[in-house]
């Protein structure tokens, strides 16, 4: 199995050593950046599986750079805050974060978020070909692409998932702590922003009219259902 390549951002000389440290020894290739336009050129010239990036940082933050890396990549991307408040976090999460940390945090934990966001979810059988579409949308859920209108439209790794297994699980309501365990992992179930955050991108991204979504409803205080139109 090929061992996945890390990119660690931070301006904190200590901590980029701990960590350099901790994720060796679980035998991921490690590289780091002091800051988000450091990360930027090592980005351009390395292909990385995950990103850990420091929220804030002096000149381009967390934030800038989380932007600035979804538009040409979708590589998964933890952010690391000092901050528990909930729009620090949906600002992470809206400007194109898998999953925030808070600092300070424990090693387990952010090794046990780190394989959470290098897992892929499996093709299910039960969806047959690899390759769905309605609507004038095009999923290929072997490749990870997807069009709408023949336009390719880029999705971030955890925005796919969830499509992926919204589109797997058609014409049901699934509640959120599901959706949440299936994708991010066991640990996760009570962190309904993260889902809604996620929604709310693929329906600007796929949905013809977001504000009135066709395919990916709404199911009020329980979860979603993925609404797959009859051939």
């Amino acid at each position: 199995m090929r061992t996945s390549r890390i990119l660690v951002v931070d301006d904190e000389p200590q901590l980029r050593r701990v960590m350099r440290a901790a994720l060796t020894k679980q035998d991921y290739i490690i590289d780091d950046a002091r800051s988000g336009e450091a990360a930027l050129e090592k980005i351009r010239a390395e292909h990385y599986d995950l990103i850990i990036l420091d929220r804030n940082m002096p000149g381009m933050g967390g934030v800038e750079t989380c932007r600035s890396i979804r538009e040409h990549s979708d590589v998964g991307i933890i952010m690391l805050t000092v901050r528990k408040s909930e729009p620090e976090r949906i600002e992470a999460l809206d400007a194109g974060a898998d999953d925030y940390v808070t600092k300070p945090f424990s090693m387990p934990e952010l090794l046990a978020r780190i394989r959470a966001n290098l897992r892929r979810i499996p093709l299910s059988p039960r969806e047959g070909s690899a390759i769905v579409a309605f609507g004038g949308i095009e999923v290929n859920l072997g490749s990870r692409h997807v069009s709408v209108d023949k336009q390719d439209v880029r999705l971030t790794p955890k925005q796919f998932e969830v499509l992926h297994y919204l589109i797997a699980n058609p014409d049901v309501a699934i509640p959120h702590g599901k959706i949440l365990q299936a994708v991010w992992g066991p640990d996760y179930g009570n962190e309904a922003e993260y889902l809604h955050v996620i929604v709310n991108q693929l329906r600007k991204k796929i949905e013809p009219d977001p504000a009135k979504p066709r395919y990916i409803l709404t199911e009020p205080r329980f979860g979603y259902r993925f609404l797959l139109p009859k051939k």
